[in-house]
């Protein structure tokens, strides 16, 4: 899938829409059953020596963990950049920390996910 600047705009709108809903399965209906995701919030989120999930359902349980545990969890967009067949999200969290969210497609769902974090503000 080729990824143009409209529709990552589209998408980001879409994606923080959905994140701020705190609708679980409106954020993993973008997301392919085998995806990866890496971030280093994972250890800490859940204790383990991990940095990543593998699969839609491991995706649900560390995603429910964190929205459990951040009530007042909200994204706000501050640009979107595109690569062939990625984007990627700039934004700030509900702490306003600087997070970039890199997104890989394939056949229009989300195949691969990378978060990226700045600096605690």
């Amino acid at each position: 899938m080729r990824i143009d600047l409209a529709f990552a705009e589209r998408y980001a709108e879409q994606w923080a829409a959905d994140w701020n809903s705190h609708d679980l399965e409106r954020i993993l209906a973008h997301c392919t059953e085998d995806v990866v995701f890496a971030s280093p919030r994972i250890r800490v989120l859940t204790g383990e020596e991990v940095n990543e999930v593998r699969g839609r359902e491991a995706l649900r349980a560390y995603w429910a963990q964190g929205l459990e545990r951040l009530p007042d969890l909200h994204f706000t967009v501050e640009d979107v950049r595109v690569s062939v067949d990625t984007l990627v999200i700039n934004y700030r969290n509900e702490r306003g920390q600087a997070v970039s969210e890199v997104l890989t497609f394939r056949d229009g769902l989300v195949c691969r996910g990378l978060g990226a974090y700045g600096p605690e503000i």
